[in-house]
């Protein structure tokens, strides 16, 4: 397997590439793809969404800090977040991939989106 596998982000009528990181957790994410999730805003930072099944956490670490355009995953509540700003570490979050491009079609929701996520 190399490095990263390409991914797209799907909301509303904006795609964003991005890439998912070679780790277990984001590994266990790979095998759940296509995904088309519910995601909401959290603190005006993020948007998350629960996927169909726990990521594998098997040598992750217990906390990392998630700048913008992260795709993370929060292992208290078993979340997907994509991080429209710049997060300090935080203990249960890990680190999956990361999104290029504007963040600025996740910022400002109120309610539930769909997000699809897939394999490019």
């Amino acid at each position: 397997m190399n490095n990263e596998t390409p991914i797209r982000i799907t909301v509303g009528g904006s795609s964003l590439n991005a890439t998912l990181s070679n780790n277990p957790a984001a590994r266990s994410l790979i095998s759940q793809l296509p995904l088309s999730l519910d995601f909401s805003d959290f603190g005006g930072q993020e948007v998350s969404a629960r996927p169909p099944k726990p990521l594998t956490m098997e040598g992750m670490p217990s906390g990392e800090s998630a700048p913008e355009g992260t795709i993370g995953y929060y292992t208290p509540d078993h979340v997907i977040v994509l991080y429209y700003t710049d997060v300090p570490r935080f203990t249960g979050i890990v680190r999956l991939g990361r999104i290029q491009g504007d963040m600025s079609a996740f910022r400002g929701w109120s309610g539930s989106q769909s997000v699809t996520i897939e394999r490019r």
